[in-house]
């Protein structure tokens, strides 16, 4: 019979400390105060960089909520779960310094350059689009001759006219039209 071990998360146990942790830092241990900092800046800063990719301003955030859980320890007694509501302080913080650095910017709201994430996903889509179009017509070209890629290909992609197709392959005019019509009519029966 085959075990399957689980890997523990580092916070699995982090519930019963936080509260004891948290008892002792409202008596007054400065130590359990510590042992908090240092049980959850590490999920702090990976739930932060999710939120933001200034890491300086992170670590800034971190160490206001870490201050203002120092300042109001009397008042934690009032929280339920203690990891939620230092990630949701932390999301809080964030936002409250984003809207600030906008605000003190001296760029005029007009003129900002916001991206939008439709116009983001239009050109993904677009682009993806393309590659398969892309792909598709390479497919379609390789059903040819080798001359008769090369005539369309010139004549559709490279927009060249009759006359200058007739010098390049070396050709006369009545057989570089045959040549295109019979291509097309190849790849219209290719893509049917």
């Amino acid at each position: 019979m085959e075990q399957t071990l689980l890997k523990k998360s580092p916070y699995a146990n982090a519930d019963a400390e936080t509260t004891r942790l948290l008892a002792d830092f409202r008596d007054g241990d400065v130590q359990a105060f510590s042992k908090l900092y240092n049980l959850y800046v590490n999920l702090l800063f990976s739930y932060g960089c999710k939120l933001t990719t200034d890491t300086e301003l992170l670590k800034d955030c971190i160490q206001e909520v870490f201050v203002k859980i120092y300042n109001m320890r009397m008042e934690l007694d009032s929280v339920a779960n203690f990891k939620s509501y230092i990630l949701i302080s932390l999301k809080n913080k964030l936002c409250d310094e984003s809207r600030k650095r906008v605000n003190l910017s001296s760029v005029a709201v007009e003129d900002l350059d916001v991206v939008a994430n439709d116009n983001i996903e239009k050109d993904y889509i677009a682009n993806e689009k393309a590659a398969l179009d892309n792909i598709f017509v390479t497919k379609m070209l390789d059903q040819l001759s080798p001359r008769q890629r090369k005539a369309i290909i010139l004549y559709y992609i490279e927009e060249k006219k009759y006359e200058d197709i007739c010098v390049i392959m070396q050709m006369n005019y009545q057989s570089v039209r045959n040549l295109i019509h019979r291509g097309i009519s190849k790849l219209r029966t290719c893509a049917a």
